[in-house]
């Protein structure tokens, strides 16, 4: 996977990530930030700022660009730590929400994420930099569609809460508490028919008209937050 920028870096090696090549900008080798890496890096290659520009795939490049393995995909710790509270994922398809997605999730105290395979990448460069290390820390599965998902986190007994944009129970009635999987859908068409009716509530997030919607990772946020509140009085 690629990495792009010295922050994003800094957090694959504080998790353990294998990072195998970085290249950084001459100009920007006596950074602070940069002086550090190069130390805890010690194959790290200097390169000029062109070559730097040619290899990064953001607009205006960081200075730094690495190469690492891919974390191990897979459902391992998800179910077990504390009281589950997974994030599933449907067919959400911008990187960059998706990146976001998950860095909401981790804050909110989230124990993992199922992604859908027709979603984003989670470990595609611009996932990984909305979610700001948070993609090498928590928990990531992918599987086959929202269905298998849903699934999955029956055979574990989680409790399945659908987000809809309207006429479910607002998220402050919703019941939260216990192991608990929270589907949320795709930018443009939401959860499947199949997927709402799949789920044992239906959850909405009440709105000021005439504010419809919101983005995924927003609401992401305010689902796991209001779940964490819950919690937090049992």
């Amino acid at each position: 996977m690629l990495l792009d920028g010295a922050h994003l870096l800094a957090e694959a090696l504080d998790a353990g990530i294998e990072v195998t090549d970085v290249a950084i900008a001459n100009g920007a080798s006596d950074r602070p930030e940069l002086s550090a890496l190069r130390r805890r890096v010690p194959h790290a290659v200097l390169a000029s700022d062109l070559v730097i520009a040619a290899m990064s795939p953001a607009r205006s490049p960081s200075g730094v660009v690495a190469l690492a393995r891919r974390p191990v995909e897979g459902t391992s710790g998800m179910f077990s730590r504390g009281t589950p509270l997974v994030v599933i994922a449907a067919d959400v398809q911008d990187p960059g929400n998706f990146g976001a997605l998950l860095r909401s999730a981790e804050a909110g105290g989230a124990t993992g994420v199922i992604a859908t395979a027709s979603g984003a990448d989670p470990f595609g460069w611009k996932a990984l930099r909305g979610a700001m290390g948070s993609a090498f820390r928590l928990p990531v599965a992918r599987v086959p569609d929202g269905a298998a998902a849903v699934a999955l986190a029956r055979s574990h007994e989680l409790r399945i809460a659908a987000a809809i944009g309207r006429g479910g129970t607002s998220m402050s009635e919703a019941d939260l508490t216990g192991p608990l999987a929270l589907v949320v859908g795709s930018e443009g068409g939401g959860l499947s028919d199949a997927l709402v009716a799949s789920a044992d509530v239906r959850v909405t997030i009440p709105m000021t008209p005439p504010v419809e919607s919101l983005n995924v990772s927003v609401a992401t946020a305010l689902l796991v937050f209001e779940a964490r509140r819950q919690r937090a009085r049992h």
